[in-house]
């Protein structure tokens, strides 16, 4: 399986809390929903489209897993909502128990053991495992050379601290452009993979 990994970020690396003010307040972040004013379902909603489209399985960290789950089982009716709930699903957590997985097709990783059930999950067969948010899982699968695809929609905003996807490891990790579209927004929807011999 390959693994990929789409997220909203600023101009200023932050993905935290994209999609709502109480998703994730952690170190007084206060611009939760920041991503909203710059959504639009053709390009923004087109990229989340065919990312779903090709996977086989989505990957979360507890958190983004938590508001996935409360989210996504209400809106069944709609194609989008469908596939997310249809979809088999890990979730990466020292914490949730197997009575926690409400959200049907859910697995759980346990936290102590995540990067190797990962690499095994990545070297069976399959089509593409799915990160969506999850900036701590993302950081560390980045870290481990795990990405095998990062898709990133860069909007045009800056909100002066948050989380970051981003290692902090000195390492250099090389990477392609293989495409890039703008939104009528001035979102830049990049998909980026690490370069040949990296």
């Amino acid at each position: 399986m390959r693994i990929v990994i789409i997220e909203f970020i600023s101009l200023d690396g932050v993905v935290q809390a994209p999609g709502g003010p109480e998703e994730d307040t952690d170190g007084g972040f206060a611009h939760g929903g920041w991503s909203h004013p710059f959504f639009d379902p053709e390009v923004v909603g087109g990229a989340f489209d065919e990312v779903t489209a090709r996977a086989d399985a989505l990957l979360f960290g507890r958190r983004t897993w938590r508001t996935m789950a409360d989210a996504w089982p209400g809106r069944a009716g709609d194609p989008f909502a469908d596939r997310m709930n249809a979809l088999p699903k890990y979730v990466v957590s020292a914490t949730l128990g197997e009575a926690d997985l409400t959200w049907s097709g859910t697995t759980l990783v346990p936290g102590d053991g995540a990067v190797a059930r990962i690499r095994e999950l990545r070297a069976a067969p399959g089509g593409d495992l799915v990160v969506m948010g999850s900036p701590t899982l993302a950081r560390t699968l980045l870290a481990e050379g795990l990405a095998d695809e990062l898709r990133l929609m860069i909007m045009p905003v800056l909100l002066g601290g948050g989380k970051t996807l981003f290692p902090g490891d000195g390492v250099l990790r090389p990477l392609e452009l293989v495409s890039a579209v703008t939104s009528p927004a001035g979102v830049r929807v990049c998909l980026y993979r690490p370069a040949a011999g990296a």
